[in-house]
């Protein structure tokens, strides 16, 4: 039996699935965080991410897209959209959280963020308690929270990805982006009094047997020096069209939708939200993921 199989004959489904009969409102239990970090840059995180937000909406399920990179926002690039304001103006009291978030595709919301996130450890207590009530009002909008973080181990990577209700690693076949993936798992480990919620994703691979392979050394490394449980999610092909969608700024999943690396994403979606569960899992909800940033925040601010 091949371990990825084909998502597309799944979207249907899943629409059903998540959607009650009652006025179209989601079974989802909460709002679920999601964190997708990568050890190093270069190995299309922001891409995936970009991507996989969109397969979910695809798939029936609201996605909220935070482009938490403080370093090199760039989900909008690759969305093709030019946000006119981002999260700095909403923390300075410029603009309203609703006046920055762009609906883009497939039911699919950004939170153009970049370098406003820095600007929350500086927040007093009171006006970050403001800041979390407007987050707050984007509960119902969405089924998931996906955030795209920097990349490596910077503080700041650590700070959401413990705020999230998990986290999905991105990797290469690369021996240095194979330590690096490592790496951020000792720095999640170390920096956290609980172990987190790990999903490992293979990106740019030649074949199923490289991906698995890498994936396996990640998972035995990670179980028997850091004692945590690494779940393989899965595996983006290697595709020329990846490249030919980022120069054209219009996200793969929707310019090649039969494409190699189009299908594993929709795969890794199906997977990521249980699609084959009778019971689709939730998460904690918007608030308190906010919360719990502010307070890490604050920590090392």
């Amino acid at each position: 039996m091949d371990r990825q199989m084909s998502g597309r004959d799944q979207a249907s489904a899943l629409r059903e699935m998540v959607l009650s009969s009652g006025g179209g409102r989601s079974k989802f239990q909460g709002l679920r965080s999601i964190a997708v970090v990568s050890g190093k840059g270069g190995v299309g995180k922001s891409n995936l991410s970009v991507n996989l937000a969109l397969a979910m909406g695809q798939m029936g399920v609201r996605v909220m897209l935070m482009d938490a990179d403080m370093g090199l926002a760039n989900a909008d690039l690759l969305l093709g959209v030019v946000p006119k304001h981002h999260l700095g103006h909403v923390i300075g009291g410029q603009m309203g959280l609703e006046d920055i978030l762009l609906s883009v595709d497939q039911g699919v919301s950004l939170i153009p963020g970049g370098a406003g996130f820095s600007d929350l450890a500086d927040l007093d207590e009171q006006s970050q308690a403001m800041l979390i009530e407007k987050f707050s009002a984007l509960e119902g909008r969405a089924e998931v929270l996906l955030v795209d973080t920097g990349a490596g181990i910077h503080r700041n990577v650590i700070s959401f990805a413990a705020a999230a209700d998990e986290v999905l690693l991105l990797t290469t076949t690369e021996p240095t982006a194979i330590r690096d993936a490592y790496g951020v798992l000792k720095s999640l480990v170390v920096g956290l009094s609980w172990k987190p919620k790990v999903s490992l994703v293979v990106n740019m691979a030649m074949s199923d047997d490289e991906a698995f392979s890498v994936a396996d050394r990640i998972r035995l490394a990670a179980g028997q020096f850091l004692d945590l449980n690494v779940n393989y999610l899965g595996y983006v092909l290697w595709d020329q069209r990846v490249m030919d969608s980022v120069r054209r700024r219009r996200p793969f999943v929707l310019q090649s939708p039969d494409s190699p690396a189009s299908s594993c994403v929709k795969v890794i979606a199906r997977r990521l939200l249980k699609v084959d569960q009778e019971d689709v899992p939730g998460g904690r909800g918007l608030k308190a993921f906010m919360l719990r940033l502010g307070k890490r925040m604050r920590l090392k601010g």
